[in-house]
């Protein structure tokens, strides 16, 4: 599908592969969303061109540049490194690939399995106080992927106060993507990096006296302070120094606040979404919730209270071919805005002008029927015996190109621990309502009651 916006008015063109329920949703969406912008920066002859339509990604233009809305600049400011172009952005990002290797994700397990633990008590205890009677859990969920975020990132830098402050506050962030109070996002935001700042020179220190990383911080420090010995040795004259990989600089902590921030802004409605839908999803289906809970206790030697550990992730094929439809099925992002930095020919017989908004889709690239039998129903088995993993160029959950999502790998993976440690120790029964299929598009994909669940203890 694409729209052309000139004028003020919106122009629709083709709608393939999309039912109709959610083509009513997206289009009133979308068109929410573009007359908002054009409002904001009031222009008459912009150009916004919205992709609905596999496009082809393996080409993905560098010219291309990242603007989510006008107030995103703002909000994680201008000089962050999502913003950076060409060769800038490339070296910037390849000082972060290392957050996200499998030595320094197994650094950050522990921490997350303490939040699974206290989250998932209060997730029982709510119910129980609420009689039994099923409860709307998608704030809850919105809660729990903050402190798995901040305490991942962070650890023990962060304090509990700012944690549940960040994990209250971060609606208004989200709001201000809608235009709702854009301002009193930017100050979350503001107020958020001062908080990363200061967990950053408090890394600094720790890791300087020797300390063990166990959060991105401190793996990403711990890189900086290697890169520096080396630069110190060179200037030394040492010829024999070991040239750690993506050699970067020391970063200030302002910088180290300002990029953690951006991995906050990214994960925590996109993660949401995906956990909400996740557990409504299979509560729906007890006997999906039954054979992940058989997979991740086999996994774990049939000892349920044994963590979860890197080990395990080979052995749950099923688990992750859960995760992996859910994020096919129900797509956190529905559309990510980008602006063009040149004029190029996105089709033979359209080219977009330099200043023009292109916001490619996810969506009908992943409910294509030509390419995923039966797109509307959940099914996981078409990742294990189907041929959905060889369908590359419309697995676009997680972008394509230069500004693709960093975490593409560590994002299943986290999504596959959750799951299979409430499966063994919780029971989530949904009661749906006739609302709890409609689309609530807040940033990401919600279902519009809520999420309504009832949560007991597995003994």
């Amino acid at each position: 599908m694409a729209f052309i916006v000139q004028g003020g008015s919106i122009l629709p063109s083709s709608y393939a592969n999309a039912t109709e329920k959610v083509q009513q949703t997206l289009t009133g969406q979308l068109e929410s969303f573009t007359s908002r912008y054009i409002a904001d920066l009031g222009f008459w002859k912009i150009a916004l061109t919205i992709l609905l339509a596999l496009v082809a990604y393996d080409q993905f233009p560098a010219y291309l540049k990242p603007c989510i809305v006008p107030i995103a600049e703002d909000i994680m400011s201008p000089k962050a490194w999502v913003f950076k172009q060409g060769k800038e952005h490339v070296e910037y990002r390849k000082g972060l690939s290392g957050l996200f290797t499998n030595k320094a994700i197994a650094t950050y397990l522990p921490v997350q399995e303490s939040i699974y633990d206290q989250f998932f008590s209060q997730f029982v205890a709510d119910s129980k106080a609420n009689d039994g009677k099923p409860t709307a859990f998608m704030v809850r969920f919105r809660e729990i992927n903050c402190a798995l975020s901040l305490r991942t990132f962070f650890g023990n830098y962060i304090s509990q106060d700012a944690v549940q402050r960040i994990a209250n506050d971060f609606y208004l962030v989200t709001a201000a993507l809608e235009l709702v109070n854009p301002w009193r996002g930017k100050r979350v935001a503001d107020s958020c990096q001062v908080d990363f700042a200061r967990c950053a020179a408090a890394c600094k220190e720790n890791m300087a006296r020797g300390a063990e990383p166990t959060c991105v911080v401190d793996q990403w420090v711990l890189h900086m302070l290697a890169c520096e010995r080396y630069r110190e040795r060179v200037a030394a004259g040492e010829t024999d120094a070991e040239k750690p990989p993506n050699l970067i600089p020391v970063f200030s902590d302002v910088e180290i606040g300002r990029t953690l921030f951006t991995f906050l802004f990214a994960s925590q409605d996109a993660s949401s979404s995906a956990t909400t839908w996740l557990f409504q999803v299979l509560a729906q289906r007890p006997e999906m919730v039954a054979r992940v809970r058989a997979e991740n206790l086999a996994a774990r030697g049939g000892d349920r209270r044994r963590p979860f550990d890197l080990d395990m992730y080979p052995a749950l094929p099923y688990t992750r071919a859960v995760v992996k439809e859910l994020l096919r099925y129900r797509p956190p992002v529905i559309f990510v805005p980008y602006v063009a930095t040149k004029k190029f020919p996105i089709t033979p017989d359209y080219t977009v002008g330099k200043g023009a908004m292109v916001i490619p889709s996810c969506y009908p690239a992943l409910h294509d029927p030509a390419v995923y039998r039966d797109p509307e129903t959940f099914d996981p088995e078409r990742w294990i015996s189907g041929d959905a993993e060889s369908k590359t160029k419309n697995w676009l959950v997680f972008g394509a190109g230069p500004h693709d999502c960093l975490a593409r790998s560590y994002v299943p993976l986290q999504m596959a621990h959750m799951i299979g440690k409430a499966a063994l120790d919780i029971d989530f029964v949904h009661h749906p309502t006739p609302r709890s299929e409609e689309i609530r598009v807040f940033a990401t994909l919600f279902p519009m009651d809520g999420c309504q669940l009832v949560f007991t203890k597995r003994e």
